[in-house]
């Protein structure tokens, strides 16, 4: 398979009259397949264009931080990318470790100091990630200034910029040999600059002081240099127990539907670090881009909402030098237990549509302490208050597990056992539903006088939302809301399917009658 990955990524070239084969930005950026002609070299080379042409728009003079994971295509569209930079006299700055391989939330650090130090040469960047996605995917995701993902003024730009190159025949589009380019690239230690921050957001005193057994899988993925590197960097030993690098990601366990993906937040996909959790008091994973986190202890993987909700209970009492009025940031389908979590706290909740694109403004200015999402990514400020990524760390929400567990003395599931005591223990589930194209239209026409019933699951309509309460950008679908459950649903952006997530605070039986009406109810707006 990685060969015909290969070679499709050069020979098949798109159709510029199917939109199927253009450049197609969603909230993580473009990706798609080389065998499908949705992630070719042609692509690559005309977004990487369209991000210079922005970057100029822009009045950016700094260097372009650049990144890749291990899949198959990361590595091609990386040269491809570094040909059109280099030949268009941008100042790039590779991985000088041996592996060249970069995770999401050390590129999004790294801009943000640079740009601290440097504010009159604004830097940024391109990782070159599909994520979690099978191994036959390919991404490319851009970060501005600000070091999070970019927001749909610049995507929606970069999208359009490129797909006039393409619809050119690449006209315009500037490319040196990949050898002239690797020479004049900057190395840069992108490691060694993660790891001497790394104190600034975990309390890596407390980790050391506890002695606890650590484990980490990166998944095959960029998370391995830094953990490889951790223990000489900071003292704490953390056995990395599958250093494999394999872009056909042979030794991955089959997901729920037999799909091989990286996917730390799934229990089939972690299944070889669950069957030694027992060797650890903590264990984590990461997916190939380290933006994701999962956490596994005596009890077993944690689910995201869970590890969320414990996070940031946490962190409100152990952060003494966070100001009162910073708000805690969570995606709206995320658990609900999170606000009364914050409510605990006196503290704002700040609730957004899905993506972490949302959080990167506050956490940016330093108004928003965390910013976390249901599908195991989150990032947060310093412990003093200042931005450390604001993109997905998967890397720093897994040792602040550690910290957790080091200065509690309870585990992350401990932890959360105790907070269901006290606010009440949710159950939670997300179903896939098939979705017409008459349907997905019915979803842009929805509000709040969509629901014409007073009643969900045997309890009264509090609220109907289409727009987040935090930040009022459309949710791009709505939200049901009683004193003890919810259901929200929203179209997938990739696939002909609605999601519905729901969670209830009365138990299975209630989630249940939930969905049910959730479906009925969507059925008669849609």
């Amino acid at each position: 398979m990685i060969i015909a990955l290969q070679n499709a990524y050069y020979a098949q070239q798109p159709d510029v009259a199917h939109s199927a084969e253009l450049v197609s930005f969603g909230t993580s950026g473009h990706r798609g397949s080389s065998l499908k002609t949705s992630f070719n070299e042609h692509h690559v080379l005309a977004i990487a264009q369209a991000v210079v042409d922005y970057r100029k728009l822009q009045g950016y003079t700094g260097p372009l931080y650049l990144g890749r994971d291990t899949h198959a295509l990361s590595q091609l569209a990386w040269q491809s990318v570094l040909q059109v930079l280099v030949a268009n006299g941008v100042q790039v700055c590779i991985d000088a470790g041996e592996l060249a391989i970069t995770a999401t939330p050390v590129i999004s650090h790294t801009i943000l100091h640079h740009n601290v130090e440097h504010p009159d040469q604004l830097a940024d960047g391109l990782v070159i990630t599909p994520s979690h996605n099978p191994p036959e995917d390919g991404g490319i995701k851009y970060n501005p200034h600000h070091g999070g993902p970019a927001g749909a003024e610049a995507t929606d730009w970069i999208q359009q910029q490129a797909n006039l190159y393409l619809q050119a025949g690449l006209e315009g589009i500037k490319q040196i040999a990949f050898d002239d380019a690797l020479k004049s690239a900057q190395l840069f230690d992108y490691t060694a600059l993660y790891l001497d921050h790394l104190n600034q957001v975990v309390d890596l005193d407390a980790i050391r002081n506890a002695n606890l057994t650590l484990g980490v899988d990166p998944l095959g993925g960029a998370g391995l240099p830094i953990w490889l590197a951790l223990e000489a960097k900071t003292g704490i030993k953390v056995e990395v127990v599958n250093q494999v690098i394999d872009s056909s990601f042979e030794f991955m366990p089959a997901d729920h539907d037999g799909k091989i993906r990286m996917d730390c937040s799934s229990p089939f996909a972690m299944e070889n670090l669950l069957g030694i959790k027992d060797r650890f008091d903590l264990a984590f994973g990461n997916d190939p881009d380290a933006d994701r986190h999962g956490i596994v202890d005596h009890r077993g993987l944690m689910s995201p909402n869970a590890f969320l909700a414990v996070c940031i209970d946490y962190l409100l009492s152990h952060r003494p030098e966070w100001s009162k009025t910073l708000k805690i940031g969570k995606t709206l389908v995320s658990s609900s237990l999170i606000d009364r979590v914050v409510a605990a706290h006196q503290r704002e909740l700040f609730e957004t549509p899905v993506g972490l694109k949302w959080f990167v403004e506050g956490l940016q200015q330093g108004w928003l302490a965390f910013g976390g999402e249901e599908s195991a990514g989150a990032t947060l400020l310093t412990r003093d208050g200042r931005p450390w990524s604001t993109d997905k760390d998967g890397i720093a929400l897994c040792l602040l597990a550690a910290e957790i567990m080091a200065v509690t003395g309870k585990s992350p599931s401990e932890y959360y056992l105790e907070l269901t005591r006290q606010h009440g223990n949710p159950a939670y589930c997300r179903v896939d539903t098939p979705l017409t194209s008459d349907q997905k239209a019915g979803f842009k026409k929805l509000n709040a006088q969509s629901i014409d019933s007073d009643s969900l699951a045997g309890e009264p309509i509090q609220q109907v939302y289409v727009k987040a309460p935090g930040n009022q950008a459309s949710i791009g679908g709505i939200k049901v809301v009683t004193a003890n459950g919810w259901f929200a649903a929203r179209p997938s952006g990739t696939e002909p399917l609605y999601k519905i997530y729901a969670e209830s605070f009365k138990g299975e039986l209630h989630l249940s009658e939930l969905i049910e009406e959730a479906k009925g109810l969507l059925a008669e707006v849609l």
